[in-house]
């Protein structure tokens, strides 16, 4: 008995010191609501260049207008406000209803590890925008993303890591297939948040 409360009680612990030094209460339907949004953003966009008579699969280089490419980085704002706060909106549920506080210092850190390798890749793309270097965009979303969430496992979920591995890689790849950066962007914010905020949901719910 005394060694049956013995372990309980280790468990017990962890568990406290998880909870103290990791947040742990990413939803993973947040992450299934971003991948849809960006999915449907995607296909959006994709309507965008017909309606301008772009025909984005058959490979050729388009050359965009400034009026299109306001349009673009509209659309990207809007799909980004919506997937934060549904990401919010879901995780500030998954708290209340284990008891958790969604903001502390855990949470602080948190942002601030996610916050520097994506605040770096928002003034690269806006280099690269200025520069009119528009097909290394979509690249370079996916490799800046991918190393905030590595960086951001520290303070929460370890599952985060395997997901910002493969936003890397997909990420490296698609600079060797320049000009099809909006199928890469959908695969790597699209289906694998999708596929990634399912697994989480069914492990962690």
């Amino acid at each position: 008995m005394d060694s049956k409360n013995y372990h309980e009680d280790l468990s017990h612990i962890r568990s406290m010191m998880e909870r103290s030094s990791r947040f742990i209460s990413l939803s993973g339907l947040s992450g299934v609501v971003a991948g849809l949004t960006a999915i449907i953003g995607a296909v959006y966009v994709y309507c965008v260049f017909q309606r301008e008579g772009i025909s984005y699969f058959d490979g050729d280089r388009n050359i965009l207008g400034p009026a299109l490419v306001k349009e673009l980085v509209l659309i990207g704002i809007v799909i980004l406000v919506i997937a934060i706060l549904s990401g919010y909106l879901f995780t500030a549920h998954k708290s209340k209803k284990k008891g958790l506080k969604i903001w502390d210092a855990t949470t602080k850190r948190l942002l601030v590890t996610f916050a520097v390798p994506l605040a770096a890749g928002g003034v690269f793309c806006l280099a690269l925008l200025y520069h009119h270097l528009f097909v290394f965009i979509a690249p370079a979303t996916l490799i800046f993303y991918g190393l905030a969430l590595v960086a951001a496992e520290r303070y929460t979920l370890t599952d985060v890591k395997y997901l910002g591995y493969l936003e890397i890689i997909l990420g490296l790849i698609s600079l060797f297939f320049l000009g099809w950066g909006l199928l890469f962007w959908a695969i790597g914010f699209g289906v694998l948040h999708i596929v990634y905020g399912l697994i989480m949901h069914k492990k962690y719910k």
